[in-house]
């Protein structure tokens, strides 16, 4: 038998207790996939020492606060976004119960509302999208669906993103997205390279 121990420090996962789960997307495992790989990339990220952080479609806040978290108290802006506004004000809730004071959050479409000053800034950009396939009516709201709805293959609000990538990242900017194989990742592969 084989038996793989990780030598990666596990943080507990911000406290969320005040979310409403019949307003705001309660944490899953597409959630905690991205928390883990925040922990996997301490390092990278870290020596990365990033300036502007954002994370699109931020939903409870768990996953901003959690790299706010990691990364410490530095001089990194922190933003995040979301076109729900409980889920807006949900995520600055656990901005504040976890002590993290240096994150904005601004209700908004995807990346509507950043300044033109964010273009090329962005040192680490994180979207867990809406990427279940579900009929197109369903995308668009700005309410808990919002959260799940991806439209056919599951890319409707992923593919209004995607040409905006290359523009907000800095020449050392990283991006974490998740997917699903019903999204055609081999495209979205395709489409950011």
């Amino acid at each position: 038998p084989c038996c793989l121990i990780s030598t990666v420090k596990m943080r507990p996962t911000p406290d969320f207790r005040h979310l409403d789960p019949d307003c705001v997307y309660e944490p899953a495992e597409d959630t905690f996939l991205v928390l883990d790989a925040i922990e996997m990339e301490e390092e990278f990220l870290k020596n990365l020492k990033p300036m502007i952080c954002a994370e699109i479609g931020t939903g409870s806040g768990v996953v901003i606060t959690h790299l706010a978290k990691v990364l410490g108290q530095s001089s990194t802006f922190f933003l995040a976004t979301d076109i729900n506004p409980h889920a807006a004000h949900c995520a600055k809730l656990t901005a504040d119960n976890n002590h993290i004071t240096n994150i904005d959050f601004i209700v908004t479409d995807l990346n509507a509302n950043f300044s033109p000053v964010l273009c090329g800034s962005v040192d680490v950009l994180i979207f867990n999208p809406p990427y279940v396939v579900t009929p197109s009516s369903e995308v668009g709201s700005n309410d808990i669906v919002a959260s799940w709805a991806g439209g056919s293959h599951g890319r409707e609000v992923l593919d209004r993103l995607l040409p905006h990538i290359s523009t907000l990242l800095s020449h050392r900017g990283v991006f974490y997205l998740v997917a699903i194989p019903q999204n055609n990742i081999g495209d979205i592969e395709t489409v950011l390279c």
